[in-house]
């Protein structure tokens, strides 16, 4: 089985779009609208990625990479943002990689297959 990607954005296009993306590349994906999906999703699922946006109704993406950095069971996990907010990379300490909006989807994707294997 394919690894396993938590896709957080609030925007239902990007979602589907990485979905897609994702699981045309041999990934396993599941999506969550914001932060609170998201954590849901983290402790449940257990990803070996995460993407992750910045700007979302509810939770922010900050307000979850904290309360996920906080538990040793997850802050291992790769995080990739991906994100249209200026000063995205002030927002998380230490993400495997930042891409803008609209996505490169290839540099995505190689960068997330990178991410897992380093990460397995």
């Amino acid at each position: 089985m394919g690894k396993k990607v938590l896709i957080i954005d609030d925007e239902e296009d990007i979602r589907n779009f990485l979905i897609e993306l994702f699981k045309d590349n041999g990934f396993e994906t599941m999506t969550a609208s914001d932060g609170i999906e998201g954590l849901k999703l983290l402790k449940d699922e257990k990803p070996d990625l995460i993407t992750l946006d910045l700007q979302m109704p509810n939770d922010t993406g900050t307000a979850f990479y904290r309360k996920m950095h906080r538990d040793e069971q997850f802050n291992k996990i790769p995080i990739i943002v991906i994100s249209g907010v200026a000063g995205k990379h002030l927002a998380i300490k230490k993400p495997f990689a930042i891409f803008d909006k609209p996505i490169d989807a290839t540099a995505l994707l190689e960068t997330a297959q990178n991410a897992v294997d380093e990460n397995s």
